[in-house]
């Protein structure tokens, strides 16, 4: 099998991300984990902090940074590591002092340093695509984000909705609920891009 990753979706309330590098990568990694979930707890560490990342540190209160090299105690209560600095060898000391920690660990562009990667996100309202090429074409991934938050409407929330309370409603079992689901939401397995969320309206109007 030459693709093993499990995608999972981590809640992010409680969590607390490390990123180390405060250059553009650690710009992008900020901004990915922000447009999450605003509230995220982040600490920021490098040697330089670029001033757009700045700007947006001083706008969160939920960010703290600290503008010099890396230190071992950066990771203490920490759950995750982003790594982001252009020196391999500080990418690899970090890596290897977050494993024997036990925490998880991604490193921008060296997939071998990497337990988990972020990939491209696709959020609509509360339908959330994650998309991973396997470390192997960031840029494919990017597009297809860009396809697919294309394609789906802006109001697909209002179908996601219509959909739950249509199951939380449901007086049948288990069987007969998925069989009722299965067939509002058909038109998804045709070769058809238009009309399938006008289709899953349509059964509740």
């Amino acid at each position: 099998m030459s693709n093993t990753l499990f995608p999972v979706f981590l809640k992010t309330e409680t969590a607390h991300f490390l990123i180390v590098g405060a250059g553009n990568v650690g710009l992008e990694k900020t901004e990915t984990l922000l447009r999450q979930n605003p509230a995220i707890r982040i600490t920021i560490v490098g040697t330089i902090i670029i001033p757009k990342l700045k700007e947006i540190i001083v706008s969160y209160s939920n960010i703290d940074a600290f503008e010099r090299p890396f230190q071992e105690s950066d990771l203490e209560h920490k759950d995750f590591v982003i790594i982001g600095t252009d020196s391999s060898e500080v990418n690899l000391e970090v890596r290897n002092l977050a494993k024997a920690k036990g925490i998880k660990v991604n490193a921008a562009d060296q997939p071998d340093l990497c337990d988990f990667y972020l990939g491209s996100i696709v959020n609509k309202g509360s339908l959330k695509i994650a998309i991973s090429t396997n470390g192997k074409s960031p840029v494919l991934a990017k597009r297809m984000r860009e396809y697919f938050t294309a394609v789906i409407p802006d109001d697909v929330d209002e179908s996601l909705d219509q959909l739950n309370q249509f199951r939380a409603n449901h007086k049948g079992d288990f069987k007969q609920k998925l069989n009722d689901l299965n067939r509002i939401t058909a038109g998804f397995t045709t070769k058809k891009k238009l009309g399938y969320w006008n289709k899953i309206k349509s059964y509740f109007e």
